[in-house]
């Protein structure tokens, strides 16, 4: 492994509260030191990055790779590109596969495959029931020693509550967290956009605000009652976020995420049956988009994640309410939560934190951080260095973004994994 010297770059850790410009030093794979080589470090490979932020690899808690049994829409291969070029050197990957993650077999599958491609580390969530059936538990203890960062049932419901309540407490017993998507299947049903002005005017189904919230009550009660670990994914709704702020306030162990398209779309972007904005949880209202963004900026929400979903073409060219939701979107993640930072929302410290510490401290391991003795996983990016989404370059295969002629400024250049350099921009694809 390679001996770098990282120079001239603004180097933020917001998990160590390190924000200056200075140098970084690497070696055998780890964050060796910052500021001053160590005795007797000679570099191997010196990177003068000038005018560019230096700062932990980014941790996204939700990317799916569709590998196996979805291969029609990406690959392993194929999104570990993707996210290399986006700045992510660890991701979660759902466990929604075919075969579905809910055996160490299929988990060591996954994690075999992303090891061979060796371009970002690959955590997968295991099924909290069989088959993400909702009717049986599957094998927590044995998902977890498979390396498993959680379990989940994602939107697939758990129609027996006392079923569920013995789920959290068997992953309690483990030690292990439940990653929860609070929804009431019965008033989600078959809608496809967020239930209001907009979706009355367009005659499409829409979702309450109250799917989200009676979830989020529910799975609170359980998890005051099981003590188990819990994470909120995905949050779309203001009255979400105030039940999740009033939990922690009580000392709850809970966290929560939300995705980088809902601090920024709103129900009005699905106005012209834009297929490119179905997903789920739907588009709210901008007083939503609004609650959201402040829970990320007073640490309500710890994470900002993808929701990466990528699509085959011919998946968004149905009528609205017939395609398939989701949006690709690893390569849109840090320019969109950066973009709060131009709002004036966040400081880029705060932002980058929601994309490297606060996602790592989720999963409990040692990620998100360039403090000496981690591993060298590092992002780099130029701050004003301005491109447009083209969806015919991205290097993920799913084209499916809604960010089409987008304008961003911050632009990723070097991916370090492990101390070897996995990504630079001006390298040919």
């Amino acid at each position: 492994m390679s001996r770098w010297r990282i120079t001239g770059g603004r180097v933020i850790d917001p998990a160590a509260g390190v924000d200056r410009i200075t140098d970084l030093y690497l070696a055998d794979g780890l964050v060796v030191a910052l500021d001053t080589a160590p005795d007797g470090f000679e570099a191997e490979r010196e990177l003068d990055v000038t005018g560019q932020v230096v700062c932990p690899g980014l941790v996204d808690l939700s990317a799916c790779l569709r590998e196996p049994g979805h291969e029609h829409k990406a690959s392993i291969a194929s999104e570990a590109a993707a996210a290399a070029a986006s700045g992510v050197t660890t991701l979660c990957c759902p466990p929604d596969t075919d075969p579905v993650i809910d055996t160490p077999a299929v988990a060591d599958l996954i994690t075999h495959r992303a090891a061979g491609v060796g371009l970002v580390r690959v955590h997968p969530l295991g099924a909290l029931t069989q088959g993400l059936g909702g009717e049986r538990l599957s094998e927590m203890a044995a998902l977890k020693a498979a390396g498993c960062a959680g379990v989940t049932n994602l939107l697939h419901p758990i129609r027996d509550t006392q079923l569920l309540r013995h789920a959290l407490a068997y992953a309690a017993t483990f030690d292990l967290t439940v990653f929860l998507h609070p929804d009431e299947p019965w008033l989600r049903a078959s809608g496809c956009v967020h239930e209001g002005e907009v979706s009355a005017r367009l005659g499409l189904t829409g979702i309450p605000a109250v799917a989200e919230t009676i979830g989020v009550a529910r799975d609170l009660a359980l998890v005051a009652h099981t003590g188990v670990r819990a994470h909120f994914c995905r949050l779309s709704t203001a009255a979400a976020v105030r039940l999740v702020a009033a939990a922690r306030a009580e000392g709850l162990p809970v966290t929560a995420d939300v995705s980088a398209h809902q601090l920024h779309l709103t129900e009005i972007d699905v106005s012209d049956y834009d297929s490119l904005c179905h997903v789920l949880p739907p588009l709210r209202t901008q007083r939503d988009r609004d609650a959201l963004r402040a829970a990320v900026a007073d640490g309500t929400v710890d994470a900002i994640c993808s929701d990466h979903q990528p699509h085959e073409a011919e998946a968004k060219l149905a009528p609205l309410a017939e395609t398939e939701p989701g949006i690709s979107a690893l390569e849109t993640l840090l320019p969109l939560a950066l973009r709060l930072v131009d709002d004036g929302l966040l400081d880029l410290p705060t932002a980058l934190a929601r994309l490297t510490c606060g996602p790592a401290a989720v999963l409990g391991g040692t990620a998100g951080t360039l403090h000496p003795g981690r591993a060298a996983d590092i992002c780099i990016f130029a701050p004003d260095r301005p491109w447009q989404v083209d969806p015919a370059r991205l290097r993920s295969r799913g084209r499916n973004t809604p960010f089409a002629g987008w304008e961003f400024a911050p632009r990723v250049t070097h991916t370090l994994l492990g101390g070897e350099l996995v990504f630079r921009l001006d390298a040919p694809a």
